[in-house]
């Protein structure tokens, strides 16, 4: 007689014993350890949800301590939010072209507003701090994604996309970097110079790695993070690149671009998650216990109750 995993079976039995036959059907099986994996990170038959589609393109998933998430309509140039009842409103218009944003540890939202190449605090109320507007005295490419860390630093993506509303044709500074900015500094640093576009980042709660895809070689990126902010022992992750990106309590990352892709801490996939849309560029956990993946991609916005949980 065949054996299974401990695990495998005490599934099978909770699908026989405590699940209504009409949720689960006839998909309770036994099935390799992968599948099973996938499996517990959504439930069985668990599929994308439309919140609403009257966007232009959707950007910038980031959530708040409560689990309201805020997302941008970058040529529309608003930030929206989604609250955790279901309710859309708009929160700040104009909103400096945002694109990428995260909450630091005080409330605000961080933002790469892309309008002039900046980057923004964003209070509660709605109130605009510029943190960065230059390099050296010259404009970034555009501040496309971010990342803040334990101390309150953030680390950031710097590709260049020629952008309708601009009037420069060009960059003027050489290369697309990942830079990082000191708690209470102005001037952000090179971190890393040697990808081709750098686009979506996310670090780990700890603080210990940073992931960056550059979504122009089909790669991410697994870095360590040094004491005083910069990186080291460039590894890859998986041959696959990335728009937005967000981690669960598991450790698993999440890619997107053709829907959203789910590799575990090994950089193996075990998920991929189809999108009814062109493109899907970003993603987070929201929701009163950020169990909801909240999805932007292209003029829609989905969410998909999950078996995990976000992470700050």
């Amino acid at each position: 007689m065949r054996k299974y995993p401990v695990y495998t079976t005490v599934l099978f039995l909770f699908c026989l014993v405590l699940l209504p036959r009409e949720d689960f059907g006839h998909s309770c099986r036994l099935l390799p350890a992968p599948a099973l994996y996938g499996d517990s990170i959504i439930g069985p038959g668990v599929v994308p949800v439309l919140v609403s589609g009257q966007f232009s393109f959707t950007e910038g998933a980031a959530v708040d301590r409560r689990g309201n998430v805020f997302f941008t309509d970058q040529p529309n140039n608003r930030i929206w939010k989604y609250d955790t009842d279901g309710k859309l409103s708009i929160f700040l218009e104009p909103a400096g072209r945002s694109n990428g944003m995260y909450f630091d540890k005080k409330g605000n939202l961080i933002s790469c507003a892309d309008e002039h190449e900046e980057m923004w605090s964003i209070s509660p109320r709605g109130k605009v701090r510029v943190l960065i507007k230059d390099y050296e005295g010259k404009h970034l490419n555009g501040p496309n994604d971010l990342w803040i860390d334990n101390k309150g630093g953030i680390y950031f993506t710097d590709p260049y996309y020629q952008r309708d509303w601009w009037e420069r044709k060009g960059p003027e500074i050489t290369g697309e970097k990942v830079y990082y900015l000191p708690k209470g500094k102005q001037q952000p640093v090179p971190v890393a110079d040697d990808l081709l576009k750098p686009n979506g980042i996310v670090g780990t709660p700890d603080g210990q790695h940073l992931y960056v895809a550059d979504i122009k070689a089909g790669k991410t990126y697994k870095y360590h993070i040094m004491p005083d902010g910069t990186l080291s022992d460039k590894q890859l992750f998986v041959a696959q690149g990335s728009d937005g990106m967000t981690l669960d309590n598991r450790g698993n990352v999440y890619l997107t671009g053709n829907g959203v892709t789910v590799y575990n801490p090994q950089g193996e996939k075990i998920l991929h998650i189809p999108v009814q849309a062109k493109w899907t560029a970003n993603i987070c956990f929201g929701g009163k216990d950020k169990s909801v993946l909240f999805i932007t991609a292209s003029e829609f916005v989905y969410i998909v109750p999950t078996l995990v949980k976000g992470v700050e």
